[in-house]
């Protein structure tokens, strides 16, 4: 078989086993790798009723056959365990060189269960795996587990996937954590990881992946090489990161500010003063001597887009060191804009604080935006919030508060339950939450991108950004006179995509764009691909390159109707799994302060949205999917379709 090792590791920290299985071909060419191999192991092992932090939970580590190959945007791997934030599906993709080498050290998949009694580490190389003793490792922030763990185990090139401190208090928002500055962020994962006493999971091997026919693959890897810089989006990707969209959002009056209260900063200035250009310019390591694009610019395994930030700076007087990377356009928004912030280097610190106590910045930088804006409205008092004034624009304030939490120290520890726990957990703040199944939204506004609010309803795991191709690749105007090198026209014609509407639209051709685009990203987190490299829209790739690399990896005949099946079924086995958890349409909702407080300021001034458009759009994405419209929960006849007819049967279809 090629592309894959044929081994997946499973390990019991309750009973110290570790166990070896080696699949057939056909249950990988089903179940594929990342995303959906993870959701199959989470439906076989984690129980309904299973308490996401207790031992019965599973996360899985996946990748796929693609991964390790030496050629653009491969390097990624899915965590998948049950969500601490909604009693659903956690699911969460990070990239860098972990991936890659998980493959190198023999193994597709890592399953892992139970709960130790006291901290432990997994090793795992060239085929063997061993638990260690962690004690020596807890409490210790990411990048000093690293530098001890190199050093320990005698070899600078292992790589490691840990929890920080955040995740041992586990904070509800805690990540997983790779090279100190990769994240699985979303969903809660470092805080299940945190209730099993796992530190870390560091990897290393020397066995190399194997496709079937690798001069495709390397026919592939220089023709994406030589594509970048005729993709002005991928272009600017790689030179100024995804910090490059912060003036585009701005511009559309969708930059999420004061805690989504506006679409913009109060001023131009304010926002250039976050944006990717001033980051490139000023705060990249190696700028002072204009060397930034040699020294401020970092990759994952093989890939030529760099798009990966390296700040080196200063904030008050405290280092913001290389080791801990840099922020990204999400980073930028939720600490900055959500929370009236226009100091970069403010920002660029609280970046670094999340990497090295590892949580999610997104929730984190959210929640902390929701008590500034109920501090602003009354809601919170000075005497509540540890004498800090939490007001917007108050930098010094943010980063108090946000070391706080960090460390789960006075109010701290209530903001670290993120804001939809911690509103319960105060009786108050609901109407200025901005959540969807308990997980904070990220920083693209549904008041000017219309379908994407659609997909933050109804995507399993809570609002995210990266389930879907965003509204504008999909406008008329894209298609005039466009070449085909940013692909907006190609790739989404690929997937049977050819009548660009409005971005503010959200009818039954807006609603099969969010669906057939969301199967296409569902199949980048299942053949485990990156996708700023791959998708449907601007990427380098397009679903036809996906399909072509999986045929030249697996020696599989794999087409695009192969790629989008693949999305498809792993959005199914999802969707019908948070069903078993207790989760369907009543939890498709979007924040009531999306509907009920028009923003202000800006081309979005005075700007709502409407519940009954967006409940119209709820009844067309169902019908669509194959879903039954009252309960939002897949049909049997979607189920046997999609080669899930067992779930169908588990869940008495």
């Amino acid at each position: 078989m090629y592309g894959y090792t044929g081994k997946i590791l499973h390990v019991d920290l309750t009973h110290r086993t570790l166990e070896v299985e080696t699949p057939d071909e056909a249950f990988y060419r089903h179940y594929v790798g990342g995303s959906l191999m993870g959701l199959y192991y989470l439906w076989q092992y984690t129980p309904a009723a299973a308490d996401p932090l207790g031992p019965d939970n599973t996360m899985v580590f996946a990748i796929s056959a693609p991964t390790g190959l030496a050629v653009s945007g491969q390097s990624r791997c899915t965590l998948t365990c049950k969500s601490p934030s909604s009693g659903g599906v956690a699911d969460s993709q990070a990239g860098g060189f972990w991936p890659a080498e998980l493959k190198f050290a023999g193994f597709d998949a890592i399953v892992v269960r139970g709960a130790a009694s006291s901290p432990v580490y997994l090793w795992v190389h060239n085929g063997q795996a061993e638990l260690r003793d962690a004690g020596h490792l807890w409490g210790r922030l990411t990048h000093e587990v690293d530098e001890i763990l190199k050093q320990e185990l005698g070899d600078k090139q292992v790589e490691i996937a840990q929890i920080g401190p955040a995740g041992e208090k586990l904070a509800n928002f805690a990540a997983v954590m790779n090279m100190s500055n990769r994240a699985w962020g979303r969903t809660g994962v470092g805080a299940v990881m945190g209730s099993k006493k796992l530190k870390a999971i560091a990897v290393r091997g020397t066995q190399k992946a194997r496709p079937a026919d690798p001069k495709a693959v390397t026919a592939m890897a220089r023709k994406g090489a030589k594509g970048i810089e005729q993709n002005r989006d991928v272009a600017s990707l790689g030179k100024y990161g995804t910090a490059d969209t912060v003036m585009a959002n701005y511009g559309s009056s969708g930059l999420p500010a004061f805690n989504w209260s506006s679409g913009v900063m109060p001023t131009t200035g304010q926002a250039e003063a976050i944006g990717g250009e001033r980051l490139y310019d000023e705060l990249l390591r190696g700028a002072a001597e204009g060397k930034q694009d040699k020294l401020g610019r970092d990759t994952c395994y093989a890939c030529t887009v760099r798009c990966k930030r390296v700040v080196e700076a200063e904030w008050r007087e405290k280092n913001i060191v290389p080791e801990y990377g840099g922020p990204e356009y999400e980073t930028i928004a939720t600490f900055g804009s959500y929370c009236g912030v226009d100091d970069l280097r403010a920002i660029a610190y609280a970046n670094q604080l999340c990497n090295q106590y590892g949580v999610d910045t997104i929730s984190c930088g959210a929640t902390l935006a929701w008590a500034m804006d109920c501090f602003e409205n009354g809601l919170l008092a000075v005497e509540e919030t540890d004498g800090i004034e939490l007001r917007f624009g108050n930098a010094g304030a943010m980063v108090a508060m946000l070391e706080k939490t960090l460390k789960r120290e006075g109010f701290g520890d209530v903001l670290a339950e993120g804001s939809a726990k911690a509103a319960d957990r105060l009786g108050k703040g609901h109407d200025y939450l901005l959540t969807v199944k308990g997980q904070e939204l990220p920083a693209h506004m549904p008041h000017v991108k219309r379908s994407l609010g659609l997909i933050y309803a109804v995507n399993p795991f809570g609002a995210d950004h990266q389930s879907s191709e965003h509204d504008p690749m999909y406008h008329p105007k894209l298609y005039e006179g466009t070449p085909d090198a940013p692909g907006y026209k190609r790739f989404l014609s690929q997937i049977g995509l050819d009548k660009p509407q409005h971005p503010k639209a959200l009818n039954a051709e807006k609603v099969e764009f969010a669906l057939k685009t969301q199967y296409t990203y569902s199949a980048c987190d299942t053949i485990s691909v990156c996708q700023f490299v791959y998708g449907p829209g601007w990427q380098l790739y397009g679903p036809q390159e996906m399909a072509g690399l999986m045929a030249a990896a697996t020696g599989w005949d794999v087409s695009v109707e192969e790629i989008q099946a693949i999305g498809r079924r792993r959005l199914n086995l999802m969707r019908a799994l948070n069903a078993r958890y207790g989760l369907a349409r009543d939890k498709d909702t979007l924040p009531k302060k999306l509907f009920r407080r028009p923003l202000q300021g800006g081309r979005t001034d005075g700007v709502a949205l409407d519940e009954a458009e967006i409940a119209a759009g709820l009844d067309m994405y169902y019908q669509q999917a194959g879903w039954d419209v009252a309960s939002g929960v897949p049909t049997r006849a979607t189920l046997e379709e999609a080669g899930l007819a067992w779930a169908a049967d588990d869940m008495g279809l």
